[in-house]
């Protein structure tokens, strides 16, 4: 899912989506308010012998790195789940599952801030069979197309003391906070990183939002069938669940967690709904992930086998912490991988060369 999160931490021109990192689902019915634990065990030391405040910024960072990936070597999640597209008032009906992978590892710097690298796949599957799709018979338009499989080849970010504002987009467009309705600011007018934990026995649970509007890079100008508009507002819901004593316990560099996460966009540009009586639909997505498990044992077969013929350097990390946030934006990537649809439109593709799907190119 789909990930998008640390690496705009270092310019604030590319935000980081996590939509195919870790995409997952839901929340629970009736849970208490977002607080941090206040128990006498919510602090207790594990085998290392140091606690975790969790009104400390540097211990919050330090546990988000050890939930979101992992220290002292790299660590493997999946996701899968399906999406459905709604068409104003009319019931969502579901068009394709969406699964994928993220590689993760973290480190913390003597200040408290933290380091997060990752590598990210993202596919669209069959609702029946849940094999990866190369092409996809779209039911509205009538037109058989070519999948678009999201590759991020490499995201390093730093976060630092404060919840993080991403910017997407062009100069000009809104912000986004991180966690807004669940982060608040301080007498000083700045928003600690303070994560919105809740705790129910050794069960802990973590919600992170975001709701972006930004100017679409797969413009109705380049792209007329790719593009739903000038605008996109992508909008994502994560929730966590873990174990609060394996958190605690500082001698674990990584601990399991079961995720959901529900997402709401305009429809993907493979889709090709541009200019069409649908171009104003809404995809909705819901998802598991997860992550902990030994080797590859948290990625679904189907995706294993995919990813070991095509593209199995996406199942390790590269060496290094040099900062990169130059694909993990899913529109902004498509918009560098496939050419415009428009004759003579100004296009700057890297030279990525993504491994499969629509934007393969020899």
């Amino acid at each position: 899912m789909q990930s998008e999160f640390v690496a705009s931490l270092m310019n604030r021109r590319e935000a980081v989506q996590s939509s195919l990192l870790l995409a997952m689902a839901g929340a629970a019915a009736g849970c208490a308010p977002a607080t941090p634990p206040t128990d006498s065990s919510a602090t207790a030391a594990g085998p290392s012998g140091k606690p975790l405040d969790y009104s400390n910024p540097v211990d919050n960072l330090y546990a988000f790195g050890k939930i979101w990936a992992g220290y002292e070597e790299p660590v493997i999640g999946g996701f899968h789940g399906l999406m459905y597209l709604r068409i104003p008032g009319k019931r969502m009906i579901p068009v394709f599952g969406y699964t994928g992978t993220g590689v993760l590892l973290a480190k913390q710097d003597p200040d408290g801030s933290l380091w997060v690298k990752s590598r990210e796949t993202g596919y669209f599957t069959d609702l029946v069979t849940g094999d990866i799709l190369e092409t996809w018979d779209n039911p509205f338009t009538g037109e058989t197309v070519p999948v678009y499989h999201f590759y991020n080849n490499m995201l390093v970010g730093k976060i630092g003391l404060e919840i993080p504002t991403f910017f997407f987009g062009k100069e000009g467009d809104s912000p986004t906070l991180m966690n807004e309705g669940t982060v608040f600011p301080d007498k000083d007018g700045k928003y600690p990183f303070i994560l919105p934990f809740q705790q129910y026995g050794d069960d802990m649970l973590l919600s992170w939002d975001y709701t972006h509007e930004y100017t679409n890079p797969v413009t109705p100008e380049g792209w007329p069938k790719s593009s739903t508009g000038p605008r996109i507002t992508p909008s994502e819901h994560f929730t966590f669940s873990f174990s609060k004593r394996e958190l605690e316990d500082r001698s674990l560099p990584t601990i399991r967690f079961h995720a959901g996460f529900s997402r709401v966009s305009e429809c993907w540009p493979f889709m090709r709904m541009g200019g069409s009586e649908f171009a104003g639909a809404t995809l909705f997505g819901r998802s598991f992930s997860h992550k902990g498990l030994k080797g590859t044992a948290d990625v679904p077969p189907k995706v294993l086998a995919y990813i070991e013929k095509n593209a199995p350097d996406f199942l390790t990390l590269p060496d290094g912490w040099v900062p990169d946030n130059s694909r993990v934006e899913t529109w902004k990537a498509y918009a560098l991988d496939v050419p415009p649809e428009t004759e003579g439109y100004p296009w700057e593709p890297t030279a990525f060369k993504v491994p499969t799907g629509k934007a393969k190119r020899t």
